[in-house]
């Protein structure tokens, strides 16, 4: 009876280790399992940056894209140049500027027809679309802002007063800092030090990003949206270490001056409120903060619009204490640094509005979200003219612009220079279709390089206050588009390109903005400020569609003239 009862609690016992073996072997098949399907994501983390092969995707295959604005008269020279400022700023086209006006019509009902997209990527089957590589104006040498000398030019004494832009001989850089400021602060008064001028006589690809940016400067556009050092430049300023920090002068609002490695400066906008903050409805369009991701957004918004007039801008975490307090050299700035009641590192600097206790930047405690912009070349070598806009609002609380007052304003501005000849008063359009996309009203004056002339693109600079509200749309930014009923029609195409669904504004913007690194912690636009950029480029077509019922004369050409054919075209 003993060895029965035995022998059934061993034959229990066997039975249970059983059942917890084939238990354990289904937990451990469970777990292999899992780490097979999760082997290939990539964790994702506050500080993580996205490889320098990803900043831009567009612009790994664009060596060999079949399109550019940018060539010169003569082949030889053009390959020199192309050689010297280490871009890839020529990429030769098929046919030739006449074929192109050919290739254009044949695009005019692009926005009407639903293209067929078999890359996953929207963005970059938009930037291969032929609506984005139409070739441009051939370049000559007095079409470039800056040139260097061949070193045998740059010994020769003769050759000094040859006319030709040179910046070797120009002496020490500059400090802006040291113009005259504008009545409201201008918006980007840039400056470099001094740059050694042996170093600008060595191999064109030992210069640094920044400068190559500068080089790649033309009559028509900040940049060329395929130069490979687009996407490097805005790596450069997301990782490599700060040197030093200055409070910049001039302007409304706090800005810092970044110095890095090899002389580049970038300038710094700081986060002051949440992303998703929005702007209260009973603010002055004056009386709002700038925002850090504003100034990034619309990098890739002008970018996307085909427009390229924004210098390029990159967001960044970076350590108030360690990248700012202990590295500044401003004792203005230094003095203003506190810790709040919460343990987080703050400091306000000084400027003419919020630059005061009650209106700090703070880390947590330590970690601060900014925006860094390029900088444009300093002014002692590519100065730059402002211009009032005419569409300037008031800035005050009680009184009407012009424009408010006055619905035959435009004509007026049509017959005053520079706005009765070339492409300035398209330009000023396309300038307040932007500013319309993203809500920006703060566009008191704009600049154009002086030595450009009036034949020139508009900087698009200072975006801080876009991107404000995303419930309610501003028709008075469009108000130029509106009087004048004039539009380029390139940008026309583009936007009804971009309101088709497979290539629709949010989506391309979504996965332009992805690339940023300040997008691994939060989105830099939220759902509904994607969602209004959709809802306003419907309200710029329609207002296009109603002028074209009202007058004869809409669509020109990039060269500032009527276009009759485009207009019966796209009526």
């Amino acid at each position: 009876m003993i060895k029965l009862s035995r022998s059934r609690s061993t034959s229990s016992i066997y039975l249970g280790l059983a059942f917890l073996s084939l238990a354990l072997h289904l937990l451990l098949a469970m777990f292999c399992f899992s780490i097979l399907q999760n082997a290939c994501v990539l964790p994702t983390s506050p500080n993580a940056l996205p490889r320098r092969d990803t900043q831009h995707p567009e612009s790994i295959s664009s060596s060999s894209a079949a399109s550019s604005s940018h060539k010169l008269s003569a082949v030889s020279r053009d390959e020199e140049h192309h050689k010297r400022n280490g871009e890839a700023l020529q990429h030769k086209e098929e046919g030739s500027p006449g074929d192109a006006t050919e290739k254009e019509k044949k695009l005019a009902g692009a926005g009407k027809v639903i293209q067929n997209v078999n890359s996953q990527s929207q963005l970059e089957a938009l930037f291969k679309h032929a609506l984005y590589n139409l070739p441009r104006p051939e370049l000559n040498d007095d079409d470039w802002l800056l040139r260097l000398k061949e070193n045998e030019d740059a010994k020769d004494p003769e050759s000094k007063g040859d006319g030709t832009k040179d910046v070797i001989n120009s002496g020490s850089w500059q400090s802006a800092s040291e113009e005259e400021e504008e009545e409201e602060g201008e918006e980007e008064e840039e400056g470099e030090e001094g740059y050694d001028k042996d170093i600008w006589m060595t191999d064109p690809d030992t210069h640094p990003l920044w400068l190559r940016f500068h080089l790649g400067i033309s009559r028509w556009e900040l940049y060329n949206r395929k130069d490979p050092n687009l996407g490097q430049l805005t790596h450069y300023w997301s990782t490599q270490r700060i040197l030093g920090v200055v409070q910049k002068k001039g302007g409304t609002q706090l800005k810092l001056l970044m110095s890095f490695p090899n002389y580049g400066q970038a300038l710094l906008k700081p986060m002051k409120q949440s992303r998703d903050a929005e702007t209260d409805v009973n603010l002055f369009y004056f009386s709002d903060f700038e925002r850090h991701n504003a100034e990034i957004a619309a990098f890739h918004l002008d970018r996307l619009l085909g427009f390229n007039r924004v210098p390029p801008v990159v967001g960044r975490l970076i350590n108030v204490t360690t990248e700012i307090r202990e590295i500044t050299t401003d004792h203005r700035l230094s003095r203003t640094f506190f810790t709040s009641p919460a343990g987080n590192v703050c400091f306000h600097g000084q400027c003419e509005y919020y630059c005061s206790p009650e209106h700090p930047v703070c880390g947590q405690p330590h970690a601060l979200e900014v925006s860094l912009a390029t900088m444009l070349p300093d002014l002692a070598l590519a100065p730059r003219r402002s211009w009032r806009s005419p569409w300037r609002r008031s800035y005050s609380r009680t009184k009407l612009a012009q424009w408010e007052k006055d619905p035959a304003f435009c004509d007026r501005v049509k017959q005053t220079p520079p706005y009765n000849q070339g492409t300035r008063l398209v330009d000023l359009i396309d300038m307040a279709v932007l500013d319309f996309l993203m809500s920006n009203m703060d566009r008191h004056h704009y600049e154009t390089f002086e030595d450009f002339g009036n034949d020139t693109f508009l900087l698009h600079l200072d975006n801080g206050r876009a991107f404000g509200r995303h419930s309610r749309d501003e028709p008075s930014i469009l108000v130029p588009l509106q009087q004048c009923c004039r539009i380029r029609r390139s940008t026309l195409l583009r936007m009804r390109l971009l309101s088709t669904p497979s290539f629709r504004l949010s989506d391309v913007m979504r996965e332009s903005l992805v690339q940023d690194p300040l997008a691994s912690i939060a989105p830099l636009l939220s759902e509904p400020h994607l969602s209004a950029l959709d809802r306003r480029l419907a309200a710029v077509l329609q207002v296009v569609q109603t002028c074209q019922h009202r007058h004869k004369d809409v669509i020109y050409n990039d060269l500032g003239a009527y276009d009759e054919d485009y207009d019966q075209q796209l009526d």
